[in-house]
């Protein structure tokens, strides 16, 4: 026993003898300190390897004792060699790598193409900006389960996002902001929008892989168009690499919602995109030929796989002059939803709603969607330099909604029973949305000390709603079965816009000095000139025998006899309009830096043009109109370096909201919830915006920022549903200004790596208040119902209290993978303003998380999996009491202390597919 006890002390201690220590330490860029990521460690005996981790560490354990060579490389830096001795205890090696004396020779000439996609990229721009910037990376975008950027925006501090019918992001709300008060840029350049009635652009029309990089301009500088108080979003698109560089990517996935129902689509083959009305003329009368039944035609089944390819290929040409890049993005995904909709109204002098009806809806969607990118830019020489950038996004969605009301303010409604009236309506309706961007750009260094720089832009944008289709039938529940029984009218519509802008920017920098401290002096100035049109016609079927029964004389839609209502069309629209707006500006900027301290102040000037004019007008006191007024908007920004990688921002700048286009036009749309019409009194929005921030970069890839914002809205521009002061009765969704408004927040950020680990989160906290007029009805004393309205203090549209993201990260690059699992937290807002005191609808808070994973195989082949909305999150809209009349109604006496007026179910989405790059 003891010499079997003896034998394990002498083995145990020879085997330590022969594993000896681990080698670990930091890899560091001997010029910055900075950390570097991806560099190889190799010993010289074969098999002892890593790769510098997130945060420049690695790590070779169970090396055995002995001497060896080390050998440290990475791209554009000189290899590191050096003997060392591993015992058998840890060695710690701090090493520090010089960047390539000859690279740095070619750096001279490709100075302006240095890879700004990467996160040591984003954060160093962070710190350097001028104004207060969040960046998500190109490689970060590569990473994420986002194939949008309206669900890739979401990860940025202080935006949550507004969703579509079938749970994608739509639009991005910054620090409480509503859409209306923010815009969009693709490279700098402001872009028009596709939709027929606002000037905000929808961002799940972008794709998000044809990206170099997402920023996110928190403030503005004179040199920035003043109209946005919450924000401003840049796409900055791929750009021309130092090499040649080709990509590729292919994927397939699948929605869960279609493993449980049918897909339902319609046949688009047969759609006219024009009118009758503009085929023929406004004499013309339609007939039942001018109706394709295609869009009735309807057909159930599982749906295709979702398809998702893309590519790009660039190169620099003429010794690195000249430079080309193309890219191009295709999605085809099947979506949709499951949905609960409740009708309500506040009855007599009740003080909470009561629900009418319930809708339950099924949406299918097949969305296509095509992204090209091409730019081009040519250096003359050192001192001229061309660029050439032409984008076009399309977006197609085919979208069936299959509806079943059932109602509950007739007699006939006993659920006890199972007896009730039913409706069954369903909408087919195709949605083309599409925009183009061409943008000539020069940059011109004159002398040493001033430098100009100018653009000429084209954009245009359009949206078509080819023959939106809606049929109904009636139907009833009788002893809880379910009959559909005889049909109703029948629409056919027509809607189409679009937005034309030619715009120039000219800029101008001159260098020189303040007491012996740099001063930069900037001047320019924009010219816009939009034109908009708008579009809209309306036909009505009606039955020719309102009493033909479903299952006994027609079994499908198409086969029902119609006549037309109104064989002219319905074009007398507040819809049918020409808007124009012209925007003239002019800035002067300074930007002083004294040690470390920089201030950048300045005024900017814009004047604005818009009009409008209806087509058709019915009646109308003011059918034509016309704002024209001159803003100035001055601002400072302030930074100091409390040390080399901490900053203490402060800024102050004032900003604008204009009216959209319909916004202004008097007229009335009818909508299927509601009316809604504009207000030629309209006023712009003028804001005063405060900001101060600290940030802090430990490494080139962690920040903490922590600052604070408020803001002071004159005017703000908020739609409410209001009476109508002549019709008593009809009730109208309308803009209006509502006094003034404050918001007001915290915002913190961080970003943290650990070898191969990382995480990323940010947290907001957003305060607003207006105040708007709000009605009550009482009985007076002769006992007549009186309409009266009082004061009501509320949030402002779409804000959340609280906005948060979570990311983790993996990266192992000795092995090939990379993960990331994303969660993002949106607190309760108000979805609609009621005309009611104290009936707001509110959307619920919701946390929305992703995932993704890829795994690399050799050197130019990656594997890739994305899974969203794993938590299968719904949308619910809510109000904040109950009234005893709907305790019958499903569903909302398990609602709690509210009532709930929308659910809706996405499902999740499974992606996976296959990148090469060269």
């Amino acid at each position: 026993m003891c010499q079997r006890i003896l034998l394990f002390v002498i083995l145990s201690f020879f085997s330590l003898q022969v594993l000896g220590g681990t080698l670990k330490g930091t890899v560091l860029d001997k010029q910055t300190g900075e950390p570097i990521t991806g560099a190889s460690v190799r010993l010289s005996k074969k098999g002892f390897y890593d790769v510098s981790g997130l945060d420049g560490t690695f790590s070779i354990k169970n090396v055995p004792a002995g001497v060896y060579q080390i050998h440290v490389s990475f791209v554009s830096f000189q290899t590191y060699t050096k003997e060392i001795v591993v015992g058998n205890k840890d060695l710690v090696l701090n090493i520090a790598l010089e960047e390539d004396a000859r690279q740095l020779l070619n750096e001279v000439v490709v100075s302006a193409n240095v890879d700004k996609s990467t996160e040591n990229a984003a954060r160093q721009t962070e710190r350097k900006a001028n104004q207060l910037m969040n960046i998500v990376s190109g490689k970060a975008i590569e990473l994420s389960p986002d194939l949008t950027v309206a669900n890739l925006v979401q990860r940025v501090s202080g935006i949550s996002i507004e969703r579509n019918s079938n749970g994608d992001g739509q639009y991005a709300i910054l620090r409480g902001m509503d859409k209306r008060y923010n815009y969009t840029l693709v490279n700098g350049i402001k872009i028009p929008s596709p939709d027929n009635k606002y000037r905000y652009v929808p961002l799940d029309i972008f794709p998000s892989e044809l990206l170099g990089r997402l920023e996110v301009f928190k403030t503005l500088t004179p040199d920035m168009e003043g109209d946005a108080v919450g924000g401003v979003i840049n796409m900055v698109m791929k750009d021309a690499p130092e090499r040649l560089e080709v990509s590729a990517n292919l994927a397939t996935g699948y929605n869960q919602l279609f493993m449980d129902r049918d897909f339902v689509n319609f046949n688009t083959k047969d759609l006219n995109y024009k009118s009758p009305y503009e085929q023929y003329g406004n004499n013309y009368n339609a007939t039942l030929k001018d109706f394709p039944k295609g869009a009735v035609q309807y057909t159930s089944k599982r749906p295709m796989l979702n398809l998702v390819g893309g590519f790009s290929v660039g190169n620099r040409f003429y010794h690195n002059k000249f430079g080309v890049i193309l890219a191009g993005s295709f999605q085809n995904t099947y979506r949709g939803s499951n949905s609960l909709f409740y009708s309500s109204t506040v009855y007599d002098t009740e003080k909470s709603s009561r629900i009418t009806s319930l809708a339950e809806r099924q949406y299918s969607e097949q969305q296509s969607r095509l992204g090209l990118h091409a730019k081009m830019d040519f250096r003359l020489n050192e001192n001229h330099k061309l660029q050439w950038y032409n984008a076009y996004m399309n977006l197609a969605n085919e979208q069936l909604r299959d509806t079943k009301t059932t109602d509950f303010s007739s007699g006939g409604y006993d659920p006890v029973s199972g007896n009730a009236g039913l409706t069954y309506s369903t909408r087919s309706r195709l949605t083309v949305q599409k925009i183009f961007n061409s943008t000539l750009q020069g940059t011109h260094k004159l002398t040493d000390k001033f430098k100009m720089q100018w653009s000429a832009v084209y954009s245009s944008a359009t949206n078509e709603n080819p023959y939106n289709t809606s049929v109904s039938l009636l139907g009833k529940r009788v002893n809880f079965k379910e009959t559909k029984t005889y049909p109703q009218e029948s629409t056919r519509r027509w809607e189409h816009n679009s937005d034309r802008d030619l715009a120039g920017y000219v800029n101008g920098t001159y260098l020189t000095t303040l007491k012996n401290n740099l001063l930069e002096i900037s001047f320019g100035g924009m010219y816009r000139d939009k034109s908009r049109d708008n579009f809209y016609n309306n036909y009505v079927l009606k039955p020719t025998n309102p009493f033909a029964e479903y299952g006994k004389d027609f079994t499908d839609y198409g086969d029902i006899s119609w006549s037309v209502e109104n064989p002219r069309g319905a074009v007398a629209s507040a819809l049918n309009y020409t808007a124009s707006e012209k925007i003239g500006a002019g800035y002067g900027m300074a930007k002083w830096q004294k040690s470390n301290l920089q201030i950048i102040g300045g005024l900017r000037v814009e004047h604005t043009d818009q009009g409008y004019s209806m087509l058709f007008p019915l009646g109308e006191l003011r059918p034509t109109g016309n704002q024209e007024y001159t803003d100035l908007l001055p601002s400072a920004n302030a930074k100091y370096a409390l040390m080399p990688n901490q900053n203490l921002r402060a800024s102050y700048f004032r900003s604008i909201n204009r009216p959209g286009f319909f916004e202004l036009v008097p007229g009335k749309v009818v909508n299927e919830e509601y009316q809604e019409r504009g207000n030629p009194d309209l006023k712009r929005a003028i804001a005063d915006n405060f900001d101060i921030r600290y940030e802090y970069f430990p490494t080139a890839s962690d920040q903490f920022m922590a600052g604070v914002f408020y803001k002071k809205i004159q005017n703000p521009i908020e739609y409410t549903l209001q009476l109508d002061e002549t019709r008593g009765q009809d009730v109208f969704y309308t803009p209006g200004n509502f006094g003034d408004a404050t918001n007001y927040g915290l915002e913190l950020d961080a970003i943290k790596y650990f070898q191969k680990f990382g995480i990323k989160a940010n947290y907001t906290y957003t305060n607003s208040e207006i105040t708007t007029k709000k009605m009550i009805r009482v009985r007076n004393q002769s006992g007549n119902l009186e309409a009266q309205n009082v004061n009501q203090t509320r949030p402002m549209y779409g804000q959340s209290a609280h906005v948060g993201n979570v990311s983790l990260f993996y990266k192992n690059q000795k092995t090939g993978w990379d993960a990331q699992i994303a969660a993002s937290y949106t607190g309760e807002r108000i979805n609609t303003v009621s005309q009611f005191l104290d009936n707001d609808l509110w959307q619920e808070a919701f946390i929305q998380m992703d995932a993704s994973v890829e795994r690399k195989f050799g050197k130019n082949w990656v594997i890739f999996a994305k899974a969203n909305n794993l938590l299968n999150t719904p949308m619910r809209v809510f109000i904040k009491n109950t009234n005893p009349v709907n305790a019958n109604i499903p569903q909302e006496n398990a609602s709690g202390n509210k009532t709930l007026i929308r659910e809706d179910y996405y499902q999740r989405s499974y992606l996976i597919g296959i990148r090469y790059k060269l």
